[in-house]
């Protein structure tokens, strides 16, 4: 009995946790449309309480676009921008601050709930306490990002400021999703199996990794310096990917490296996957593996397919924005997708 009642309450908490899990993905989303539509320097000012509503009259309005104009973004980027423009890329940066703080909420409010109706056990203390330090860590990240780009002689916020904050974003994704897995999977379903969980993790290592060269892409705009495929402008290794010194500069800062490099991982990260699937084929009769085993191969492919879409694509800024939003999530699919299987395949035997 006793043993039915934690089962019902780790399901309980497992679906809050899925809940934010899917809020987590939608505020991710919010945040690369409002980078790719040059939104996120028309708040400059961080009010959590206030900035809950947006302005609620013209007078209001133009004193939020007054502040705008005294970016350098205004002055060297927008600076035909009317009012009714300003409204446009403010609703962007205001919903994506809004759906922060509905997230914040939710989670507080189903803290204290299962608190207070006794539904948390003592193992679940600890990973709740890393969840909201995390939740916390991940706001802090987003204003020292918007911050970058507040700075004299700077029009957007800078790009390595943006991978982090999207990196940390990642982390807690993956973090609550493998919290969730825990409560809901039974401690039996995981399979010891060291040579796949190592190929495993080397896809995470250049998932990180991918993922962060994706948002140097988006934060340089680098898609638009190379709008073609197969080739990069007509040569299969550009030139200029070492035009900077020293080199190690064109790691952060060369746009024509930073695509060859994110191309060049999307091919790698489809080879090794083909390669762990055909050897995951020795599993066998396992329906739940089965299926996460099939489904992060399907998701890789069409993230390979929508990135070549979305690199032709990329001087068409109407195009660029849900192409590669569309990219972005598809992106986030393939890290659950590979926690689900880190989840399933183990270097050890699990303890009893």
């Amino acid at each position: 009995m006793e043993h039915q009642l934690i089962q019902k309450n780790n399901r309980q908490v497992a679906i809050w946790l899925f809940i934010g899990v899917a809020m987590i993905m939608v505020q991710v989303l919010l945040g690369g449309i409002t980078r790719l539509t040059e939104s996120g320097l028309s708040i400059t000012e961080w009010k959590p309480i206030t900035g809950a509503l947006p302005p609620l009259n013209e007078q209001a309005w133009q004193g939020a676009f007054d502040k705008y104009k005294l970016t350098d973004q205004f002055k060297y980027v927008h600076a035909g921008f009317s009012l009714h423009d300003f409204k446009f890329i403010f609703f962007w940066e205001w919903f994506h601050r809004l759906w922060a703080r509905w997230m914040g909420m939710v989670f507080l409010i189903g803290f204290v709930y299962f608190l207070f109706q006794k539904k948390f056990n003592q193992p679940m203390i600890r990973p709740m306490m890393v969840l909201f330090v995390l939740g916390a860590l991940q706001g802090a990240i987003g204003w020292i990002m918007v911050q970058s780009g507040l700075v004299p002689e700077k029009y957007f916020v800078g790009h390595v400021e943006l991978a982090t904050h999207f990196i940390a974003a990642m982390g807690l994704l993956a973090y609550t999703y493998w919290f969730a897995l825990k409560l809901l999977i039974p401690s039996s379903a995981p399979i010891f199996h060291r040579p796949l969980h190592r190929l495993l993790m080397q896809l995470l290592l250049l998932l990180i990794l991918q993922l962060s060269y994706g948002a140097f892409m988006a934060g340089l705009k680098a898609g638009q310096s190379a709008p073609t495929w197969p080739s990069i402008n007509g040569y299969l290794i550009p030139p200029s990917i070492s035009e900077l010194t020293p080199f190690y500069k064109n790691l952060l800062n060369n746009n024509i490296t930073i695509q060859f490099i994110h191309r060049g991982l999307a091919y790698l990260i489809l080879i090794v996957t083909v390669i762990w699937w055909i050897k995951a084929a020795d599993i066998k009769n396992n329906k739940l593996f089965s299926a996460f085993k099939n489904a992060y191969l399907i998701i890789i492919v069409l993230q390979v397919v929508l990135g070549v879409i979305t690199v032709l694509n990329a001087a068409k800024p109407t195009a660029l924005v849900w192409l590669g939003t569309l990219h972005q999530f598809t992106g986030m699919l393939t890290l659950v997708a590979l926690v689900s299987l880190l989840y399933l395949i183990r270097r050890r035997p699990i303890a009893a």
